[in-house]
């Protein structure tokens, strides 16, 4: 008969799957947010595109997966069996809370509940303060908090002084001449110091350029001589196709800033969900070696391209799209949308409003596409939001720090949406009161999974197999009680309509493509 041992190695490895899977409907259901908010590219092609490059950045996951592996609590400190009912744990709570989520279209960070989680979990197996790493803890939550704020700001500033420039002539050729190349150059020039001089330093060859061309030039001057290179290509390529370029320069500008979030997602959140599993995998095939040993291990390239390719499929599922929905209209610039908020978050959005009334809306007026379907976004606005998002993933990932996607980009959708004043007419309560439950959500559901993590740790240590099978029962039951749940609450605030040009429509039932 397997040993309890055994049947944790083999839940363990089934729960990264499992959790792949979660991550692909919530987290990276976000990295399509500003390319199919603006119609830019269907949601099936974004999906693959941008899955493609989550498989490139999976190369570059190491310095984030030493810190989910290691920098939470101390394995040395437990035993093999200890150590293995943390990570099983762990996978069982988030697998349920990802699920959870995704299903009422909420975001939700899986670095964060992981982070948690893993807290949890170590406390109720070992019952004591000292085996989490506080101090650790402190500057990754830390590192998530700052990473939203720095994404919040960005994007409102960035927004507002590329809106100034561009307006709402972003197909206007003149206009586009005049201030696209600058506007594209600031864009390419973040982009590539932060995914490639910064995101990739550990490549040979860009360790060497920045020690001989960067180092020597100092940063500042070398951004300055990049910044200007890029507009004068931009410029250079607007004047060669005119029409043909400028009606899709932003466009293009919001696809390579999805590749380059996408790729950023790669190195951070794979790692995070793929970590436990790997661990406790080791753990169970060296069990004479050290628990403090599996923090060391190589983590063979091809598994953590299967997960990347687990991620993928989760992001084309229904869960996925309710979640991108959700977030894109958060941001919309349409003034009645289809969403969910309560009644106390809209009351407080209604009062902020009062406080601080706000101007006349900068973004251009709603339209529809070819197919009658709603552009929530320009395509200007689009490439901010990728742009902002994926350097400031880029550099936290280069960092080492697992901060958040999710709430990054859910930051700049919300944060560029004030800029353009989508959120001053029309349904402003519901769309504030929304990025409101979404952020109080996203507190509750910290402390709930460290809770959670924590019984269901103290259950498996003191039950055994029972607890493990009880464990598994609560998380199936669970996944079937919050699916029918939700898809009433689908019916009851998205209900099916039959195609043809949408109607704008406020309140309960109000379409939404």
């Amino acid at each position: 008969m397997p040993t309890f041992t055994t049947w944790l190695m083999v839940v363990a490895l089934g729960m990264l799957a499992w959790d792949c899977l979660e991550v692909g409907k919530n987290d990276a259901a976000n990295l399509i947010n500003g390319v199919f908010g603006s119609r830019v590219l269907s949601r099936r092609a974004a999906i693959w595109l941008a899955g493609a490059a989550v498989l490139l950045g999976v190369l570059f996951a190491a310095p984030v997966m030493e810190t989910a592996r290691n920098g939470i609590f101390d394995p040395g400190q437990l035993n093999l069996h200890q150590a293995m009912v943390v990570y099983v744990a762990a996978y069982i709570v988030d697998t349920a809370l990802l699920h959870t989520f995704s299903a009422y279209g909420m975001p939700i960070s899986t670095t964060a509940s992981l982070v948690f989680e893993l807290v949890g979990a170590a406390l109720g197996v070992s019952l004591s303060l000292g085996i989490v790493h506080w101090s650790k803890v402190s500057s990754v939550l830390n590192a998530i908090g700052m990473s939203i704020l720095l994404s919040g700001v960005a994007g409102f500033l960035v927004q507002r002084m590329f809106r100034a420039a561009i307006r709402n002539e972003h197909t206007d050729h003149l206009r586009v001449l005049l201030h696209g190349p600058w506007v594209a150059g600031l864009m390419l020039t973040g982009m590539a110091w932060f995914m490639v001089l910064k995101g990739m330093m550990a490549i040979p060859l860009v360790a060497a350029f920045r020690e001989q061309v960067v180092d020597r030039m100092g940063t500042g001057a070398f951004l300055l001589v990049a910044w200007g290179a890029m507009t004068l290509l931009v410029h250079m390529l607007v004047t060669i196709f005119q029409d043909r370029l400028t009606r899709r320069l932003f466009g293009i500008l919001a696809i390579l800033g999805m590749l380059c979030l996408a790729f950023a997602f790669g190195q951070n959140d794979l790692a995070n969900c793929a970590a436990p599993g790997l661990s406790a995998f080791w753990l169970w095939k060296h069990a004479d070696a050290s628990t403090a040993a599996a923090t060391q291990m190589p983590i063979p390239v091809w598994l953590l391209a299967a997960g990347g390719i687990l991620i993928v499929l989760g992001m084309s599922t229904k869960s996925a799209q309710r979640v991108t929905r959700a977030a894109v209209n958060t941001g919309s610039q349409y003034d009645q949308i289809a969403l969910y908020a309560p009644r106390w978050c809209r009351r407080l959005a209604g009062l902020l409003l009062r406080l601080r009334p706000a101007g006349p809306g900068l973004a251009p007026p709603p339209q529809v596409d070819d197919r009658g379907k709603r552009v929530h976004f320009d395509p200007l606005r689009a490439a901010v939001i990728m742009s902002v998002s994926a350097s400031v993933i880029a550099f936290a990932s280069s960092n080492g720090f697992p901060v958040s996607t999710t709430y990054v980009t859910f930051a700049a959708v919300v944060a560029t949406g004030m800029g353009d004043r989508t959120m001053a007419r029309g349904d402003a309560d519901l769309k504030i009161g929304r990025a409101l439950w979404v952020l109080s959500s996203w507190l509750g559901g910290g402390f709930l999974a460290m809770v959670a993590a924590a019984a269901t740790a103290w259950v498996l240590l003191k039950a055994g197999t029972a607890g493990l099978l009880m464990a598994l029962g609560a998380n199936l039951l669970l996944r079937a009680f919050i699916w029918r749940k939700s898809n009433r609450h689908e019916q009851r605030y998205h209900p099916p309509t039959p195609m043809g040009p949408p109607r704008p429509t406020s309140g309960k039932g109000a379409r939404e493509l």
